[in-house]
């Protein structure tokens, strides 16, 4: 029992980092655009914006388990099967970048107007504002946005297990639902909640180091 609770648990905490990596690697960018598009930012593009909106909103409105089962064939495609720990890394990732994405933007729409104006009054081009000012003073606000989207992301792995995606998920429906074994269903919750709990306080300690 105790050989697979390890195993289970490391397979989520892969499938959650790297799934978490890849949507911050792609979100901290696309939140930026969402961003700076705005009407009175940097480079505003209303239309562009719009349509970028739109297209994060619709990715976000879709449940996860409705959007794992539809990309299917795109999982198939770049993994080579739909089934397993790598393969759920694709569903966990296109879900988990529009929810990183609006958090970076929340955060930067925190930064001051006038910093903005300082930097461009002392001649910094639009992307040294981006990379001098925006993201340094928005990332305390875009690590709270990474301590979210990591314990959203280890629900969404308990939830793909269910389906075959591999972890505590399909430990817990497989040995503990099926089989009512109450034993590993208990252990897989206290094994998720202590996940999610070290994840927040770790992130809320970088937070705190990042806070003005």
């Amino acid at each position: 029992m105790y050989t697979e609770l390890l195993q289970a648990l490391l397979e989520t905490l892969l499938m959650v980092f790297a799934s978490g990596f890849i949507a911050c690697l792609l979100g901290l960018p696309l939140g930026v655009l969402l961003s700076i598009t705005r009407k009175n930012q940097i480079w505003e593009n209303p239309p562009f914006h719009y349509l970028l909106a739109g297209i994060v909103n619709a990715t976000r409105s879709v449940p996860f388990i409705i959007l794992m089962i539809a990309i299917t064939p795109l999982t198939r495609l770049i993994m080579g099967t739909s089934i397993g720990v790598f393969a759920t890394l694709v569903p966990l990732s296109l879900a988990a970048i529009p929810f990183f994405a609006r958090t970076v933007e929340t955060a930067i729409e925190d930064v001051p107007d006038r910093l903005i104006e300082t930097g461009l009054s002392m001649g910094a081009t639009q992307m040294q504002i981006i990379r001098k000012v925006l993201i340094p003073e928005a990332s305390a606000g875009i690590l709270s946005g990474v301590t979210l989207t990591l314990v959203s992301l280890v629900g969404y792995s308990a939830m793909a297990g269910a389906i075959g995606g591999g972890g505590l998920g399909t430990l817990a429906f497989h040995h503990g639902y099926q089989r009512f074994n109450t034993g590993i269903m208990i252990s897989t919750v206290i094994i998720l909640i202590f996940v999610v709990q070290l994840i927040q306080m770790a992130g809320d300690y970088a937070v705190s180091k990042f806070q003005h």
